[in-house]
């Protein structure tokens, strides 16, 4: 019994976060890449909105948190800054945005008065006092853990939905910037209560990379968006609870907090004493009156740091070892019309290698994430055709073309990027600029 769970649980990481790549000798960068003319879409017929989502005490950012406008389907997300950027139609000039971040009270701000730029949103702490307390825990908190995953057919999406989402890959070297991949993807979502697998297509893709040494090598993540879309819980519970594995865990409740005024417990979880298998750790986030999973923080165990490299290195240099140090997911859920929905993932991997005969060793993150910004009803389940469909070992790197106009992305919602990205883009792309001229005999400005 003990070695069948052992091979589904190892199946079932190996499909969760797909690969990484450590590929030959870095080869000298293509300026050419940097400039590749794109085809551009006119930044016409949308406003555009900037700003940052704070803590009202402490001032401090509120990472991942969601503005939607309200009564549609548009929406984008708060970087690891709390900054954001969203776009709405140019004719929509009445409205309200509901800004929402777990723990805290929502805040409705009408359109009208956000400003273009340097708009700076206070969320208070929901404090729940036990007197306002009108709902008991439930006895068991694996049970409740079980309902909620029975529950996803009638709770989510029972229609074919095609939403759109924006993904991003960044790679990073101790702080460093590597890589940064970004997209734009059409999801062709099929229904909770289905088996049927979720089908992407690429829209817009575009990456900056090498522009700083790599060691000798060049890390590469495979399966793109397919990484994201698959922390979908509520419609993946094979890749963490499926139902052999869910007695492998303890549930406990934590506390409780409210989202949209509605309880919502803390549930932790983590793996039994004695099991061996690279399970997970973390916290889910579940509404006890509807059993609705609302949001889910948790990691992978790492009680084997060599079975765990299995799971996720399929090529590396052979002077080299390459350890897990942490890997860590999220997903959150948004609801409209009493139905809840995959809104937002992100995937968090850290990496050490060990180099024979060099005295340091080198540490490497790669992290993702993926946004759902708008969405219809599929009325006519349509799936994309197989040769535009993306397979799951799609490497987004070297799919995308190349860095090209800020407007880019024309009408489609973003997560705003980091300052350090903005910081690495400019800096990588005056170098190529200063080569280019210098290569055609005129001076650098």
């Amino acid at each position: 019994m003990r070695n069948h769970t052992h091979q589904i649980s190892r199946k079932t990481l190996k499909h969760i976060l797909f690969a990484l790549f450590f590929i030959g000798s870095l080869g000298t960068p293509k300026a050419s890449a940097f400039f590749q003319q794109e085809d551009q879409e006119q930044e016409i017929g949308f406003d555009q909105y900037k700003g940052k989502i704070m803590d009202s005490d402490s001032k401090k950012p509120l990472v991942f948190a969601t503005l939607t406008v309200e009564n549609t389907n548009i929406s984008t997300i708060s970087n690891t800054e709390g900054e954001f950027a969203l776009k709405v139609p140019e004719s929509m000039k009445e409205g309200n945005v509901i800004v929402a971040f777990l723990g805290y009270k929502n805040k409705s701000i009408p359109l009208s008065q956000f400003k273009e730029e340097n708009n700076k949103i206070y969320l208070d702490v929901f404090v729940e006092m036990l007197g306002e307390v009108s709902l008991s825990v439930p006895k068991d908190a694996e049970e409740l853990v079980r309902e909620t995953l029975k529950g996803r057919g009638q709770n989510y999406f029972s229609d074919p939905t095609l939403m759109t989402a924006f993904y991003r890959e960044t790679i990073k070297k101790r702080k460093k910037n590597v890589s940064l991949s970004e997209a734009v993807v059409n999801i062709y979502k099929s229904p909770y209560n289905s088996n049927k697998k979720d089908g992407v297509k690429l829209y817009k893709a575009r990456k900056s990379t090498d522009y700083n040494k790599l060691d000798t090598v060049a890390l590469k993540l495979q399966g793109g968006p397919f990484n994201a879309l698959y922390v979908d819980i509520m419609k993946y519970p094979e890749y963490i609870f499926q139902e052999k594995s869910l007695g492998m865990y303890n549930f406990s409740f934590d506390r409780s907090t409210r989202v949209d005024d509605r309880r919502i417990f803390v549930i932790n979880f983590t793996q039994k004493p004695g099991i061996a298998e690279q399970l997970y750790k973390g916290q889910l986030f579940i509404d006890a009156e509807r059993k609705i999973l609302t949001s889910a923080i948790y990691s992978l165990n790492i009680t084997d740091k060599y079975e765990a490299a299995k799971l996720f290195v399929r090529k590396k240099p052979a002077n080299a070892k390459v350890w897990p140090n942490k890997i860590a997911y999220r997903v959150d859920y948004r609801e409209k019309n009493g139905k809840w929905y995959y809104g937002y993932s992100n995937v968090l991997l850290e990496f050490k290698i060990d180099w024979d005969k060099k005295l340091f060793n080198s540490v490497y993150s790669l992290s993702c994430e993926m946004a759902v910004t708008d969405w219809e009803k599929n009325l006519t389940n349509e799936m994309p055709k197989a040769r535009d469909r993306i397979k799951t070992s799609i490497i987004l790197g070297d799919e995308a073309v190349g860095f090209a106009d800020p407007d880019f992305w024309g009408e489609y919602n973003i997560i705003e990027p980091e300052k350090s990205i903005e910081s690495a883009i400019k800096k990588i792309q005056r170098q190529l600029k200063k080569s280019k001229n210098k290569a055609a005999g005129s001076p650098a400005p």
